[in-house]
């Protein structure tokens, strides 16, 4: 059993058909609405934002897999509206979205699956996606370009596309899976699954011709999107509309088991893996990708949280856009985060350049050198807390001029 992660024409999951039209939400009069349909059904799990505030399409997404059982017929995405914090009239306008969609694509009104994504507070232009929806029928196709509609219409503030591929051979049978993505400013997804309690956005759908259970989908997904888009953060700020949808046809008839499945999930980690750093890689105004590689903490959750100050921390990602080695800032980050150490045997690296160590500035550190290897768009920093032996890698970026104008100026 092999895993190919390479990009193939053809290589696209059975029993799905995806497309996009202009539906002119989008002050741009790009590609707006996106439709991806399993005509045959699917199962499906999702995770979706912890935030408190949460969007109508999310509301009315969990209420359908839970109506379902976890079963997705079609996939109905907006781009331009967010579709939150506009009240019942918003939940009104999903709903009929929805309702359409179903007429539209021949399944039950609950086998749709919403998702929104653009400015929050701007009631959503249903009346536009209800004129679109008869379009879409005839812009419906299994092919890369139609695949690639999709992922291009549900962009807001990117700049390119986000997709990836994998492959599963099984004794000469071969599991698809095909990821899309959009987000490239309001990232700091925190993702929990659909039936946990309710704690620019991300968005991503898997698609896979897998045959498996909802429950089987849910158990894959979490893993994968903990070390991946869980792991990831461009400012912080964690979207009202944040979605992971995977969506399973079993077109391909290969039946989820635990040799298929441990395969399976190294390429659906794989695939997500990939997307989450191509969502890093396309922030706003993005000039340096930084993994952080957080070692010796007590624990994986200490790790992430002390991953997750550096990252958040506006002194840190402003001297990452300069190159500015000020290793004082990672230290005092880790140190306001609220797990415990002893600075005294903490140990930090930029690269490979020893920047601090037991306690004080390494003997070696090279301000020079450090500065040179913060000038590639991608490096590592190294932190180990000498604490224990858990340990995550966390995917962040700087804080340039280009963020603050792209987002000062987002609603006029």
């Amino acid at each position: 059993m092999a895993i190919s992660d390479k990009v193939q024409t053809g290589a696209l999951p059975l029993g799905f058909v995806w497309g996009a039209v202009k539906a002119g939400i989008k002050a741009s009069g790009n590609l707006d609405v996106a439709v991806a349909v399993a005509p045959k059904g699917a199962n499906a799990a999702a995770m979706f934002t912890r935030n408190q505030v949460v969007a109508a399409p999310v509301i009315v997404g969990r209420r359908h897999l839970e109506a379902t059982g976890g079963r997705v017929s079609a996939l109905l995405v907006n781009a331009g509206n967010a579709n939150c914090a506009t009240g019942e009239a918003g939940i009104k306008a999903c709903i009929e979205t929805c309702r359409a969609a179903g007429e539209t694509f021949q399944c039950i009104f609950d086998e749709v699956f919403p998702s929104s994504t653009g400015i929050i507070g701007v009631p959503l232009p249903a009346e536009k996606i209800l004129a679109a929806l008869p379009k879409v029928v005839t812009e419906l196709g299994a092919t890369p370009a139609h695949a690639e509609a999709f992922a291009t219409a549900i962009m807001t503030t990117d700049t390119k596309m986000k997709v990836a591929r994998a492959v599963v051979d099984v004794d000469g049978a071969e599991v698809r899976i095909f990821g899309v993505a959009k987000g490239a400013g309001m990232i700091h997804p925190q993702l929990v699954a659909a039936d946990a309690p309710k704690h620019a956005t991300m968005l991503v759908y898997l698609f896979t011709d897998l045959v498996a259970e909802a429950a089987e989908l849910s158990a894959l997904l979490g893993p994968s999107v903990e070390r991946s888009f869980n792991s990831i953060s461009i400012d912080g700020d964690t979207s009202t509309n944040d979605t992971v949808l995977l969506l399973a046809s079993g077109g391909s008839g290969i039946k989820l088991d635990e040799r298929v499945g441990e395969a399976f999930g190294n390429a659906l980690k794989l695939v997500c893996g990939s997307l989450a750093h191509q969502i890093v890689d396309d922030g706003e105004g993005v000039g340096h990708v930084v993994t952080l590689e957080i070692r010796g903490a007590e624990t994986e959750a200490d790790a992430k949280t002390v991953a997750k100050s550096i990252a958040h921390s506006p002194l840190c990602k402003t001297a990452w856009s300069s190159a500015d080695p000020n290793w004082g800032r990672l230290l005092a980050a880790a140190g306001y985060s609220g797990v415990k150490f002893d600075p005294a045997n903490v140990n930090v690296w930029i690269g490979t350049q020893a920047v601090f160590e037991n306690g004080g500035r390494a003997a070696l550190f090279d301000k020079d050198a450090a500065h040179q290897i913060m000038l590639a768009r991608e490096y590592t920093i190294t932190l180990d807390l000498g604490m224990g032996s858990a340990g995550c890698t966390f995917l962040t970026c700087d804080l340039t001029e280009e963020y603050v104008r792209i987002n000062a100026d987002y609603s006029t």
